[in-house]
Order: C-alpha cells, then structure tokens, then sequence
C-alpha cells in the first residue's frame, strides 16, 4: 500500500493547553484524512446503482462531495436529475444496497493510498492507550472496503457510517457515543479534513483535529478554529509528546 507524499509547506497550529495526543478516543474522517482514492469505483456506484434501481439517470456534477454523506449525495443527486421524490423514498434502501454490492464487487479494482503519517500517528496514539474509530459519511461496507484494502483495519474498534445518518453530526454524534460507552470516558477527538469534519464535531461538543490532506486548505480550516491543524499527520506528530 503506497502513501501520498506531502509536497505543501509544513504548518501546525495548537491550541494552548490542547494535549492533541492524550484524548481517550478519536474518530477518524476516511477520505482525504486516512486515505485517498485514485480510482472511480465509489463515484461510478451512485449512478449506476440509481439507474439499475429506477431506471433514471444521475449524476454528480455540481454536487458539494468534500465532507457529505452517501445518503446526502444520493438524496440531492436524485432530486437534481427530477427523480419523483415518492420513487426515492421507496427505493432509496434498494439503492444503497446496490451501492455496497457495486462496491463490494468492484473492491480489486480499488486504488488507494494512505495519507502522509497515517500508520505513524496510529501507533502513537495506540500506543498512549487511545480508543480508535472511524466517522465518515460512506456508507458502512464501504467505509470498512476502503479500510481493509488500505491495510489499516487493524486499528479501528468501531464507526460511524451515514447509512442511517445522512447528516455528518449525527454519524459523529453516534461514533462519539460508541467511544463513551468502550472508554466510560469523555475526552473524544474528531480527525478530519473539510469544515464539515470541524462543524459536525462542535456540534458534538467534541475536540477536533483538521488536517489539510484533502481539498480544503490549511488556511481554509485554521480560520474554523479547530483545536489543532496540520498540513499533514506527519506533521502534527512532530509535536508528539515523547512521554505515556
């Protein structure tokens, strides 16, 4: 599994008094912030799910991607391209199940990297006796697919997926829960890449980590005051506390 290198200048931010490696858990963004996909494989099973189960052609164009959800995407992809809403409400389940089998069949077509300081930044939070999960807007299977074929599903304990919550605070909102009750503690952190990531975690009431590793800069999130910004994961590990 290749990693992305970083090519932009290196810059931090931290907030005074933010430990960013000493939080009890944290909810790790999939796309842009573990990983990045150099393949069509998710973007093409939105289309060709909705035309195998209604027969209507969607598409993508024009559709904000960077921090939505599955089930956002397919709800505005559906009502841009006029499908009647009571055809997408019947059949929006038989949709993302294709979704999932698309995927799922396609999943060796998969091409992946792992962001710059991933794995490092793992084994150093593991290592101070951090809880990890994932909170990202794929859906369930999909987010695991992606997880598993970049090699890092061994550090992940448990998610939260947008099958159920197409709005990105209550995915978070179910992903910090599910912390809470394997930690019976309440110092969560949110890692991600979009303002999106940062909205959805203060709505949540919970820290957060930006990291401009996707399509937002590191200008674009610091202004949105996360607690701690970097240009990358590399980055950010260069302020790593050497101490358990």
């Amino acid at each position: 599994m290749l990693s992305a290198t970083e090519k932009r200048e290196s810059r931090v931010y931290i907030e005074p008094g933010f430990e960013w490696d000493r939080q009890d858990a944290y909810l790790f963004d999939i796309d842009g912030t573990l990983l990045r996909s150099r393949d069509r494989v998710h973007f093409e099973s939105f289309a060709t799910s909705v035309a195998r189960v209604t027969g209507f052609e969607v598409t993508l164009a024009g559709i904000l991607l960077h921090g939505s959800t599955d089930t956002a995407i397919l709800r505005e992809a559906c009502r841009q391209a006029g499908v009647p809403p009571d055809v997408m409400e019947s059949r929006i389940d038989a949709i993302l199940e294709a979704m999932r089998v698309t995927v799922a069949e396609r999943r060796h077509e998969l091409d992946l990297i792992r962001m710059p300081g991933v794995e490092a930044a793992l084994t150093h939070l593991a290592r101070k006796g951090a809880v990890l999960g994932v909170a990202s807007g794929n859906l369930e299977m999909i987010g695991w697919i992606k997880i598993e074929q970049a090699g890092l599903r061994e550090w992940f304990r448990f998610g939260g997926f947008s099958d159920h919550f197409p709005i990105r605070a209550e995915l978070i909102g179910q992903a910090a829960a599910k912390a809470r009750e394997l930690t019976g503690k309440s110092n969560i952190c949110v890692v991600g890449d979009t303002p999106r990531d940062i909205e959805a975690a203060r709505a949540n009431f919970l820290s957060v980590i930006a990291v401009a590793t996707g399509h937002y800069s590191f200008d674009d999130l610091v202004k949105l005051q996360p607690e701690a910004c970097a240009t990358s994961l590399t980055d950010l590990l260069s302020y790593a506390r050497s101490e358990p």
